[in-house]
């Protein structure tokens, strides 16, 4: 039975809004409801989308982007490829320090590059694989020799590889470093309590302390909507991330709110375990006509329109159908149940399949799997769902503990983010351990050209074999909606979904 949001508000606002309301924030705090909570905060060892949140007011990067999508300077001040684009050299940030104190400069850049790369429980190493070498060339600037052009580095540096942590540090605590990041950010770790909060505070040193108007800042995992919503309505919280697409004509309509919004860069669907551990082993795992057939017994549209109010996207690719990287060739597929059926017959399921599908603990991807659940369920798919705290999800999804994953991705600039880490052998996200030779080689390609033309040809070719294979299925394209106390100025929405707090203002 699916609880009204009424029920759900009797039932969970009391504990949630007044265990906030006994901490009121005053003028010189941020507080910011999270959809679930982060996981590790180590930018060499994290991957959930909420922690990138985090991320952006504790560990500064080498280059930033403008909401346009531009590459701007932030620890690196400027750059240039070699000719044969086999090499990049920054130029970095004088003047920088780390929240312990260690210097920023050219030789922790090269510890954080070296760290990434070969620390055993990094998740970065597939996308800093063309960086070969690091040469220290001056105090504040820094070479990367690359084995081959990488025209997807740049776009890796404007996130978590290029987040740098104190080397002082990192060397002490080793993989345990996320217990107590020091970074270099406006803001320096405070406390964390898991499922509750996590709390930074503002770094007198940041080399831009000017543009930071905040003393603190917290960020509290608040799992349900609707309850994320009237934390904001009573005043415990002074912003919210993802107001779901259902709330946004209550939010628009409250006086005390400013809504913002930007289309995403990401996707939301579902992973299947093709081969990572014993639980790959399944037929779901071992036979791409049952994830065929799961792909034709959903209608996209109809998804969007009972579950965003027709906000959002539907899809079937890494990119939306409006990017300029999106395969014409393989359209949004419509629903058809009777093919769908003669799949699980030719696999060998004429009488049917179950699948257990585990989705995070938050309000809008269990209202997606019960859509999705009653649809399949039409064309002989026994879909249980299985529901799981964000970071745990994560956790069994790495360890191959699941079959299939109801999970998405924020998005990146470059088309490669949204790509070659999940779908090529050994990629640092690839938790379905789908391996194929020549997506592989597609990938690769890609990452190598540094034309779109040439790299448009190779994304296509990879997408066809993907569309066959299924490792991973799509299904819609969200966008970014904020909801903002009105006394909050200078928020600007970027199509990363991040907070961004420079040049923010609360009144009061």
């Amino acid at each position: 039975m699916t609880l009204s949001k009424s029920t759900l508000l009797a039932a969970l606002l009391g504990a949630t809004a007044l265990g906030l309301g006994a901490n009121a924030a005053s003028a010189a705090d941020l507080r910011i409801a999270l959809q679930s909570d982060a996981d590790v905060l180590d930018p060499d060892q994290s991957r959930t989308f909420v922690g990138r949140i985090v991320y952006t007011a504790l560990c500064d990067k080498l280059v930033d982007i403008t909401p346009d999508l531009e590459f701007i300077p932030q620890l690196a001040t400027e750059w240039e490829y070699s000719e044969d684009g086999t090499a990049l050299t920054m130029k970095l940030r004088e003047g920088v320090v780390f929240h312990d104190g260690t210097p920023f400069n050219a030789e922790a850049v090269a510890a954080n590059i070296e760290r990434s790369k070969t620390m055993e429980e990094s998740r970065r190493k597939s996308e800093l694989k063309s960086v070969e070498s690091t040469e220290v060339l001056g105090e504040y600037e820094i070479k990367f020799n690359l084995t081959g052009p990488d025209a997807t580095l740049l776009a890796q540096f404007a996130d978590r590889s290029g987040m740098m942590v104190s080397p002082t540090a990192a060397a002490e605590a080793g993989a345990d470093f996320g217990l107590n990041p020091v970074c270099s950010g406006p803001f320096s770790f405070g406390e964390r309590v898991a499922q509750d909060r996590i709390v930074l505070n503002r770094f007198a040193d940041y080399w831009n302390a000017g543009e930071i108007n905040f003393d603190s800042v917290t960020y509290l995992p608040i799992p349900d909507t609707t309850v994320r919503l009237a934390n904001l309505q009573s005043g415990d919280v002074d912003m919210i991330e993802r107001l779901a697409a259902t709330d946004l004509g209550q939010a628009k309509g409250d006086d005390g709110i400013q809504v913002e919004s930007a289309v995403s860069l990401g996707y939301q669907g579902i992973t299947f375990n093709v081969a990572n551990g014993e639980k790959g082993d399944n037929p779901w795992g071992n036979d791409k006509r049952l994830r065929q057939a799961l792909n034709y017994a959903i209608d996209r549209e109809a998804i969007n329109q009972v579950v965003f109010d027709g906000a959002f996207a539907a899809g079937n690719q890494p990119v939306p159908p409006n990017s300029p990287w999106y395969n014409a060739n393989h359209t949004v597929p419509a629903r058809d149940v009777e093919k769908a059926k003669a799949l699980l017959a030719e696999a060998g399921f004429p009488d049917g399949i179950d699948l257990e599908v585990q989705v995070p603990n938050t309000t809008v991807p269990l209202q997606l799997m019960q859509v999705v659940q009653a649809m399949a369920a039409e064309a002989g798919i026994n879909i249980t769902i299985t529901s799981k705290e964000f970071a745990t999800l994560l956790s069994d999804q790495s360890a191959g503990d699941y079959q299939a994953s109801q999970i998405g991705w924020s998005g990146r600039v470059d088309p490669d983010g949204n790509n070659h880490q999940f779908v090529t052998t050994g990629g640092g996200i690839n938790d379905s351990k789908y391996s194929n030779p020549d997506v592989d080689r597609l990938m690769n390609e890609a990452r190598a050209s540094t034309d779109p033309a040439v790299r448009k040809v190779a994304y296509d070719a990879a997408r066809d074999i993907l569309a066959e294979d299924l490792p991973r299925m799509v299904i819609y394209h969200q966008t970014w909606i904020w909801a903002l106390d009105s006394g909050i100025s200078g928020f600007v929405p970027y199509p990363d979904g991040m907070i961004r707090l420079e040049g923010m203002k609360k009144d009061g």
